[in-house]
């Protein structure tokens, strides 16, 4: 036991020598890489020092060649603004130059055209002096013509201050004309009021109670579905027999308003804003058509066709507004009333 112990020692102690060898052999070897790693860093920086060094002096050299550069740009731009600014004054003097030339022609042609002139108006002198006798002679003449004139004006002068007294005179007759002619129309104005008065209570009277027939203001309206079909100017017989009594109250009427006053009935056709389709092309048409078959009928019943007149006034002047049943019917209508011609 004790021997194999002491083999195991024995065996040990072999090793670990050679252990310590390999060991310090590798931190040599470690030692010498390192120190060889240090060495080509150093060899490596000095050498990128230079690098450095060089590619500064070049950046250096560059920069002043682009400086340089710059300069002669500018020196290039300078350059090119003053030839630029030496054409243009070269322009100007050549266009001031052709100026003074151009006057100076001018000039020398009114130099010439003075010559010219003078010339002819020596010409002219001798030629006055000719006619000095001849123009003597001319300007007695006129004088008698002169005074012949005057002699006519003055007879004009007394004809034209006749005249002037007769239109005067006339102006007068005219403005007293004006004023009779004035009194007679307000006299005749007064007397048609009074016979509208006595149309519009005959009117009342007669129309009183009748269906489709009211009063605004001095106007008779007549609903137009009284008296015609639908888009139509022909009566229904209920609408002419309403007509017939208007018609034969016109004639009474008629019968006691003197000749010298002046009136007639207007009858004006309305109706709705309801586009009209058929006969007629619209509603101007069947408005007036309706105004001209009232007229024709009141002609046709004995009323004297030069007491009556007849319009149309389509959908445009509407009594109600709205497109209501009740405003399109009252829209639709023929209005009476008795006016001055």
């Amino acid at each position: 036991m004790v021997a194999r112990v002491r083999k195991r020692r024995t065996a040990t102690e072999d090793y670990w020598p050679g252990f310590v060898d390999a060991l310090a052999t590798m931190l040599l070897v470690v030692v010498f890489l390192l120190a060889l790693f240090i060495a080509a860093q150093f060899t490596l920086g000095r050498a990128l020092s230079s690098r450095d060094a060089a590619l500064n002096e070049v950046r250096s050299r560059l920069a002043a060649l682009a400086e340089m550069l710059a300069l002669e740009k500018a020196k290039g731009a300078e350059a090119q603004s003053q030839i630029t600014l030496l054409l243009a004054t070269l322009e100007e003097t050549q266009a001031a130059a052709d100026e003074q030339a151009g006057l100076l022609a001018v000039l020398q042609t009114q130099i010439d055209e003075g010559a010219a002139q003078l010339g002819l108006a020596g010409d002219a002198l001798k030629d006055q002096e000719e006619l000095t006798e001849e123009a003597r002679d001319e300007v007695a003449a006129l004088t008698r013509q002169l005074a012949a004139l005057n002699a006519q004006l003055a007879i004009l002068n007394q004809a034209l201050e006749a005249a002037e007294a007769k239109d005067t005179e006339q102006k007068v007759q005219i403005v007293n004309l004006g004023k009779r002619l004035n009194a007679a129309l307000a006299r005749q104005v007064s007397e048609l009021a009074k016979y509208k008065s006595e149309f519009f209570a005959k009117m009342l009277e007669v129309m009183a109670d009748r269906e489709g027939v009211r009063v605004e203001g001095d106007r008779f309206v007549f609903e137009s579905d009284v008296l015609f079909a639908s888009g139509s100017a022909d009566f229904n017989p209920a609408g002419e027999q309403q007509l017939i009594v208007i018609a034969n109250a016109i004639i009474e009427i008629a019968k006691d308003i003197p000749t010298k006053i002046e009136w007639v009935i207007r009858v004006d056709g309305h109706t709705d804003v309801v586009p009209i389709k058929g006969r007629y092309a619209n509603n101007w048409e069947l408005s007036t058509a309706r105004a001209l078959s009232v007229v024709q009928f009141f002609e046709s019943a004995g009323v004297p066709p030069k007491h009556l007149a007849a319009a149309g006034f389509g959908q445009y002047h509407p009594i109600k507004k709205g497109r209501s049943a009740e405003a399109l019917a009252a829209n639709r209508r023929i209005e009476l009333k008795m006016d001055a011609r």
